[in-house]
């Protein structure tokens, strides 16, 4: 199995859209596009997956499908949901990921004999949200985010911090079929601690959005991506670790000061579907656009990779694509 574990359409108005989107599948226009050759692609691409590698994928999906004849389809399941109910048992080319794949999908993976290999698209600031008039609260620590999340979570703000209004807090976050809720357990409340129940689970960062804008005391959390395109509807709070507040920012998630919320996003091409050319120049065009600032940062909002990450992924996947193909 190729298997490298390393650290890896959207304007605003498609962002928002993206809660009623359901699936994206982008029509193939019949202009030439290039694959090597100056012959034209063609054939049918299925990613399933993260909700917040959706806008990126989405995003590079449409200029490949608009060079060639090719139709790909791109629905945010959620990281988990993708694995196990689409990529594992056979039936997509690619599924996204906000965290590494589990040695459960590994093993579902193996059952249904589908390799893959792993590969890093960007970063993200997993990003924490409130409401814009909820001025009583700018940052929090880690332990606090955690007294909020956790499966024995705290009910109101003022049992976070007792200067904080004796109000009951309103959550939304990630379904437990996302990346994202299992980055969060890992990485804020500790695996022990769990996630509360008590809250508004979704794969869509709209709902999660208006849920938040819409109550002053409510908190919610997602990929930067929706936040950075959508800056005005809500207030994103600083994070401490030990060493004072950070804001989530592309700056801070690439120079890596924000912890513990800065995270790579990935994707994985089984490798059957390499060994089709159209898959596995649609996997090369992926990294290519991946180091790309306009299209990662400027347009959806995460940190691109730097030359260095590209070239490791592009070995990475050039290794899987000659495998694939004998």
């Amino acid at each position: 199995m190729a298997d490298g574990h390393a650290e890896g359409l959207t304007r605003r108005n498609a962002l928002k859209a993206l809660g009623g989107a359901g699936a994206i599948a982008v029509a193939g226009c019949t202009t030439e596009g290039g694959n090597g050759n100056g012959d034209s692609l063609s054939g049918e691409i299925t990613i399933t997956g993260s909700s917040t590698v959706f806008p990126l994928m989405a995003a590079i999906a449409k200029e490949f499908d608009q060079e060639h004849e090719t139709n790909t389809t791109v629905t945010p399941t959620g990281s988990g949901g993708g694995f196990s109910n689409n990529f594992c048992p056979g039936n997509a080319d690619f599924n996204n990921a906000s965290r590494q794949i589990k040695q459960a999908e590994k093993d579902l993976c193996e059952e249904n004999g589908v390799e893959w290999t792993e590969l890093t698209v960007a970063t993200d600031a997993l990003t924490v949200v409130v409401n814009p008039e909820a001025d009583f609260v700018d940052s929090l620590t880690v332990e606090e985010l955690a007294q909020i999340w956790k499966a024995d979570a705290v009910e109101t703000w003022s049992e976070v911090r007792e200067e904080f209004p004796d109000e009951e807090i309103e959550r939304f976050g990630a379904a437990d079929t996302s990346g994202t809720y299992d980055y969060f357990i890992e990485n804020v409340q500790g695996s022990d601690a769990g996630h509360t129940d008590d809250y508004r689970a979704t794969e869509k960062d709209n709902v999660i959005a208006e849920g938040v804008a819409n109550d002053k005391y409510a908190i919610g959390y997602f990929g930067f991506s929706y936040f950075y395109n959508n800056p005005d509807q809500l207030k994103a709070l600083a994070i401490d670790n030990g060493d004072g507040p950070v804001e989530p920012s592309l700056d801070t998630a690439a120079s890596g000061e924000y912890q513990p919320l800065s995270r790579s996003l990935y994707t994985y091409p089984a490798m059957a579907s390499l060994s089709e050319e159209h898959v596995a120049e649609f996997a090369r065009y992926v990294l290519e656009r991946a180091a790309s600032q306009s299209l990662v940062a400027d347009q959806v909002g995460y940190v691109p990779l730097t030359d260095e990450q590209q070239q490791s992924q592009q070995d990475t996947l050039e290794s899987a694509i000659e495998e694939a193909q004998g």
